[in-house]
């Protein structure tokens, strides 16, 4: 009996049973784009823990499960440590910064209204209370933002333990999930995964270390260079400064409006003050401090960051453009193995001087001159 069954027709049913598991797998990321996220910043955690548990076991005689614990140990000391001293300090400056903002409101106001022309003095008068009605006491939350609120914190709870969960258990059975996943590699291809397996967590690793290098000389940088100057809250305002180190391109001025804010309700010379002082400091970071610190972190070129950044950005907000990155660097890596570097590519004839066009730049003659020159 003749089978009616050709071999384009089982092409065809393998085609489409692929297209619908690239299509389920799609819809499950999609689904699961919270789980995925917290998995990459658990990973880039345990990235930047690793190497101090090498550290360890290099100087002291431990094993790895009791190194992994002394580390983990000290990492969630120095979490509690930052939100049960220094968040409610802060929390505290913060009242008292947003119960002296009402007076200055009122002097702003009335700064405003000497202003001439008249439409400057509407227009400053309009800014400052847009500005006011931000701090302004919000009504009485009802049941449901209760509800709401309460919810919210909880998740937020359960994602960060669930988080140190994920990075304890990565930093444990890293070795075991390394060797599992290289099982479905083939033999010949296992050494090259496993290099850039390597490469990537080390590059990340490195690369959440310098964020929090120079997030924490930033913090203390302003918190210091305000509590000199007598800024109000200077302890809150060097973690905000601190905190918004880590976000892409706005950071930094996200980080100077509220002390410029606040220096304002002492003097408008102190705000002034404030800000030649964090130009100064970001000055200094950038052409000092992030190179330094920055040199051999992520290893891609400034065209391919500023590109990360945007499309990061575009696609998830501040989150997408914190993670772009890492990201960026962790792909640029798996692309350069799959180069075929043992064929050199030839370069664009178009893009090397000749000696002829090296004579005619150094006399300042422009090259069509110089080819006219030849030709005559």
């Amino acid at each position: 009996m003749r089978s009616d069954i050709t071999p384009w027709t089982i092409r065809g049913m393998g085609l489409a049973a692929g297209v619908l598991i690239v299509f389920g797998l799609v819809q499950l990321g999609i689904a699961a784009g919270g789980v995925i996220l917290l998995l990459f910043v658990a990973i880039l955690l345990a990235s930047a823990l690793e190497p101090m548990v090498g550290w360890i076991r290099d100087h002291l005689p431990l094993g790895r499960g009791a190194t992994i614990l002394v580390v983990y140990a000290s990492f969630i000391a120095a979490m509690l440590g930052l939100a049960f001293i220094v968040v409610p300090a802060a929390f505290e400056q913060a009242q008292h910064i947003v119960a002296a903002l009402p007076a200055f409101f009122e002097q702003a106001r009335a700064f405003a209204a000497d202003l001439r022309p008249a439409a400057l003095s509407t227009s400053v008068t309009t800014l400052i209370d847009s500005v006011a009605s931000i701090f302004e006491p919000a009504p009485p939350p009802d049941a449901t933002e209760v509800v709401e609120v309460g919810a919210a914190v909880a998740e937020a709870t359960v994602s960060f333990v669930t988080l140190l969960v994920i990075v304890f258990f990565w930093l444990v059975e890293h070795a075991r999930i390394q060797r599992y996943v290289l099982a479905f590699v083939a033999m010949d291809r296992r050494a090259g995964v496993r290099d850039a397996w390597n490469e990537v967590e080390t590059r990340l690793g490195l690369w959440v270390r310098g964020q929090l290098i120079l997030m924490g000389a930033m913090g203390v940088a302003t918190g210091t260079a305000y509590t000199l100057l007598g800024v109000p809250g200077a302890l809150l305002l060097g973690l905000i400064a601190a905190l918004t180190e880590a976000i892409p391109i706005v950071g930094p001025l996200l980080g100077a409006i509220p002390a410029i804010l606040v220096a304002a309700t002492v003097s408008p010379q102190l705000a002034l003050i404030v800000t030649v002082v964090y130009v100064v400091l970001q000055f200094l970071e950038g052409s000092v401090l992030v190179p330094m610190v920055m040199r051999n972190t992520i290893g891609i070129s400034p065209l391919l960051v500023l590109l990360s950044l945007l499309v990061g950005s575009a696609a998830g907000g501040l989150v997408g453009a914190f993670l772009a990155v890492p990201v960026a660097a962790s792909i640029e890596i798996v692309l350069s193995r799959l180069q075929a570097r043992e064929t050199p590519v030839a370069q664009d004839p178009a893009a090397i001087e000749t000696p002829d066009e090296k004579t005619a730049e150094g006399y300042g003659q422009s090259l069509p001159d110089a080819a006219g020159a030849r030709a005559d």
